[in-house]
């Protein structure tokens, strides 16, 4: 069965913790890597985009062992950016993390935003099995594997 998990937020420090919360009920112990990244993906929003900016994240099971993380964001131009981090700086290391964590990771420009994507393998739940509170459910809205959006 094929789940999805909707949060409509404000990109905000503390609003980071809590998706890591609703994921870790959404996916269960399995989820590490997709709190990660969706960790990463969060700050990356506050810091570029800015404090405050609203942002969807959805997390869809594909249903074949993959779950795909997608976030949503209102800066259509600020696109993410690999680079090498000397030692001692602090950021820098998104991008990496992101490839060394997943299996793959894009972005998809749209009218007025963008939406950071990338996947991650994670057991998904039993079926019938729901995550608790109340996170929305709808499908995930950007193409699937193949169709990356813009080449990253």
């Amino acid at each position: 069965m094929r789940t999805t998990l909707v949060i409509e937020l404000l990109a905000v420090p503390g609003a980071v913790r809590g998706v890591r919360r609703a994921l870790r009920r959404h996916l269960g112990d399995a989820g590490g890597a997709a709190q990660l990244c969706v960790s990463e993906l969060l700050s990356n929003v506050i810091l570029h985009v800015g404090e405050g900016a609203p942002v969807t994240v959805r997390v869809c099971g594909e249903g074949d062992g993959r779950t795909r993380i997608e976030v949503t964001d209102p800066d259509p131009y600020g696109m993410p950016v690999r680079r090498s981090a000397a030692r001692d700086e602090e950021g820098g290391r998104g991008t990496a993390l992101l490839e060394a964590v997943s299996l793959g990771w894009g972005v998809w420009p749209a009218a007025g935003c963008k939406t950071v994507w990338c996947e991650v393998a994670v057991a998904e739940r039993a079926a019938g099995e729901q995550s608790p509170g109340g996170e929305k459910s709808s499908p995930c809205h950007l193409p699937h594997r193949g169709d990356t959006g813009l080449p990253v």
